[in-house]
């Protein structure tokens, strides 16, 4: 479906500059502008792993078979299901997108395996073919990850930033950066009103952040993670 009034009315987005528009406004125009197909693919972009269908599926004796079968904790099991989701919709920037991420969190995942020692497999989620290459061989001296991957190098460098706020604002420079390339050549379609979503996202999750509250915010996802992985 074309969007041509709705995205002509919206103003443009910079990294780093607060938006115009309120956050709800923006969610309250798009549903009121979208088709009901298109705002259900913007839906499933907002999901998180603790969505309620996400927690009802854990209660699936299939689905509980599954993730008894693997190293994953409960929470990174609901991630994987939730990627899953992403990448069987009928949309193809959707699905590219929830892979893109999926890479990307699992590449910064092994990574910090390979600074602490500590095995990929109870972090890495997925089967694709990133995941496969990932808990076979790491990240390092990976030609055949390299080959899939045009910007391991780069998330790489990412992983190594000490300061875990900077860290994460290049994480999210990136993701920006695959939303501009993915819709250079598209126009007032659906995928460009998805990815001015997600980029309006990226800005207000940063919106009236202080570097103290980041910091703070950080520290205590690393404190998270390194418990539920039992980093010695």
């Amino acid at each position: 479906m074309q969007y041509h009034f709705l995205l002509a009315g919206l103003d443009d987005l910079q990294l780093g500059q607060k938006p115009k528009l309120p956050f709800p406004k923006l969610l309250e125009l798009l549903e009121e502008q979208m088709s009901a197909s298109d705002f259900a693919l913007l839906q499933l972009l907002r999901k998180h792993n603790d969505d309620p269908d996400i927690l009802a599926l854990m209660e699936d004796d299939a689905v509980r078979d599954r993730f008894n079968e693997t190293s994953l904790s409960e929470e990174d099991f609901r991630t994987q299901l939730l990627y899953e989701q992403g990448m069987k919709s009928k949309n193809r920037f959707v699905r590219s997108w929830f892979e893109f991420n999926l890479n990307l969190n699992n590449v910064l995942a092994a990574s910090v395996c390979k600074k602490h020692g500590y095995d990929p497999e109870k972090v890495i989620v997925g089967d694709n073919e990133v995941a496969q290459l990932l808990r076979k061989s790491g990240v390092s001296k990976n030609a055949n990850l390299a080959a899939v991957m045009p910007d391991l190098k780069e998330i790489i460098a990412i992983s190594e930033i000490e300061n875990l706020l900077q860290r994460e604002k290049h994480i999210d420079a990136l993701r920006w950066q695959w939303l501009d390339d993915y819709t250079l050549f598209k126009y007032f379609e659906t995928d460009n009103v998805l990815a001015y979503y997600l980029q309006a996202e990226i800005l207000h999750r940063w919106d009236d952040l202080t570097r103290e509250q980041g910091e703070q915010i950080f520290r205590s996802l690393l404190a998270d993670m390194k418990k539920d992985i039992h980093f010695e």
